[in-house]
């Protein structure tokens, strides 16, 4: 019998959901579900490229990502950056692991002079906001190409693969898959794992809080990630097929 508070197995995600067409005005949108954890992403396209591109002469686009926790995201209101003067460093960190993410699979060239903005909002917070993010942001982007390519304002498709990510963590001793709010504060190990649709690390951010780990424990972990994001790849795969093909 599972441990686990929600029942499920060792190896099990929780139940993953895509929803398009959330944010009507932005070019591509998904809401992303894991289990309670729920978050807004899309994408938009503006018609300039950063100031830091055009002064050092580097060809092509860009893409961005800004990430936020909206105040009732959380079961104690949490403050708004804005209303602090200053983005705190955990949302730093994870904005920019969302743009390093898309980056990966994305041919700058090939945006022209262009940049592509990836907005995620958290909803709902349940741990793994930072894995539902990015796996959202990339159906989120997907879409938006499509559009563009559509309206014949991109000459051809700039992503080069998918992405996705996943947590792991090492709860009692035990290695647990996609972790919610309640294993991520307790484990003493946790990880996080970004992978592209054919099988390439992106990233992998692993950490003991107050606690080590082995190699073997590391490798054990990242085999459980990668099962997971092999079934995250096959969801996106899923949803794009119906929301794309299936026009």
């Amino acid at each position: 019998m599972s441990s686990r508070s929600d029942g499920r197995s060792a190896a099990q995600l929780r139940s993953i959901t895509f929803q398009a067409g959330i944010a009507p005005h932005a070019t591509g949108s998904v809401l992303v579900a894991f289990g309670a954890t729920r978050v807004i992403c899309s994408a938009m396209i503006e018609p300039k490229v950063p100031s830091w591109m055009r002064q050092q002469g580097v060809k092509g686009g860009w893409l961005t990502a800004e990430y936020s926790m909206l105040p009732y995201s959380t079961l104690e209101r949490k403050p708004r950056d804005i209303s602090k003067g200053k983005l705190d460093g955990r949302t730093v960190e994870i904005q920019r692991l969302i743009g390093r993410s898309l980056r990966a699979v994305v041919d700058l060239q090939k945006l022209g002079d262009n940049t592509l903005w990836v907005d995620c909002d958290v909803l709902q917070a349940d741990g793994g906001t930072r894995t539902a993010s990015i796996t959202g942001a990339y159906l989120a982007t997907r879409l938006a190409v499509q559009r563009l390519l559509d309206d014949r304002k991109l000459a051809e498709n700039p992503l080069a693969d998918s992405v996705a990510a996943v947590s792991v963590g090492l709860c009692d001793g035990q290695a647990l898959l996609d972790l919610n709010y309640i294993e991520d504060k307790d484990a003493e190990v946790d990880a996080n794992v970004v992978m592209t649709g054919r099988g390439q690390f992106v990233e992998v951010q692993s950490s003991g809080e107050e606690s080590t780990f082995s190699p073997e424990q590391l490798q054990s972990l990242l085999a459980l990630a990668q099962t997971g994001l092999k079934e995250l790849s096959a969801l996106q795969t899923a949803f794009l097929t119906k929301h794309l093909l299936g026009r």
